[in-house]
């Protein structure tokens, strides 16, 4: 009986300490591997985490963020990273547009991921104290891709601006004027009399790194979804410093910065009666 009674316990006790281990993982259409800290919504108590939870509708994975709710186009367990999308944009339809107006300041965790300030620290091999930005640090690989689509309604057409790139044929918005979609953030020097802006939108799609492009590859871009990190959370207990704590794109794993990562501090225990 002692066995068996010892047996419970340790199962107890491995579900403490490795509780997302012991949950299988969920599936909604083509989201197959939603799991810690990622939970699906009816999952079992203690699986994932409240905040990370998912529904599923007509077989499609829906994320809510903020006043938003997104359908979930993939979720990257090496990178830490899920990747969403606006629910009103269509696949076949450029002129379905985003659903939400979202600017950098609706995401900080994503869009400010190098916080604008510096650290300092002290290398193993020196008494002094060196300053090293954080962005040399933090995040020693490149930071999530984040663009911005911006729409503006201008009451003239645009001449001699590479960055206005014009949408008729795809867009109407039931307004008079013209509509002009611009990639990327929309500073002073670009900005027209007579213009102003609609709707922002953001993705993560590598392609608009050139002024020569068309709106259907806007559109592209805007199908293709946004990043959002959990590297944060993924950090905590990794590192004696917290903000020591980083993802190299070379190793493809956390690592700290300038120390040795934390070891883990319990031990299994097989208690017998």
């Amino acid at each position: 009986m002692w066995r068996e009674r010892a047996l419970i316990i340790l199962v107890f006790l491995l579900h403490l300490i490795h509780g997302e281990d012991a949950c299988p993982s969920s599936s909604c259409g083509k989201i197959s591997n939603i799991s810690y800290p990622f939970r699906l919504k009816g999952d079992a108590k203690g699986c994932g985490l409240t905040g990370y939870e998912l529904s599923c509708k007509n077989n499609i994975a829906l994320f809510s963020l903020y006043s938003g709710t997104f359908h979930v186009q993939a979720i990257n367990y090496n990178n830490f990273t899920i990747r969403v999308v606006d629910p009103g944009l269509q696949q076949t339809n450029c002129s379905s547009l985003p659903r939400y107006f979202f600017s950098p300041s609706n995401f900080t965790n994503s869009y400010q991921l190098i916080p604008p300030f510096h650290r300092y620290y002290r290398p193993k091999d020196s008494s002094l104290y060196q300053t090293i930005h954080w962005v040399d640090w933090y995040y020693r690989t490149e930071p999530l891709v984040y663009e911005h689509i911006v729409f503006l309604n201008c009451s003239h057409r645009v001449i001699g601006k590479l960055k206005y790139v014009d949408t008729d044929g795809c867009l109407n918005w039931e307004s008079k004027g013209y509509i002009y979609a611009i990639a990327g953030d929309l500073i002073a020097e670009d900005f027209e009399v007579g213009c102003h802006v609609k709707l922002v939108s953001p993705t993560s799609w590598r392609g608009l790194d050139t002024n020569t492009y068309f709106y259907d590859m806007m559109h592209t871009a805007l199908l293709y979804g946004f990043e959002h990190s959990w590297i944060p959370l993924a950090c905590e207990g990794r590192c004696v410093d917290y903000y020591n704590c980083y993802f190299s794109s070379s190793s493809q794993t956390l690592e700290c910065y300038n120390e040795e990562p934390l070891k883990p501090s319990w031990g299994l225990y097989v208690l017998v009666f």
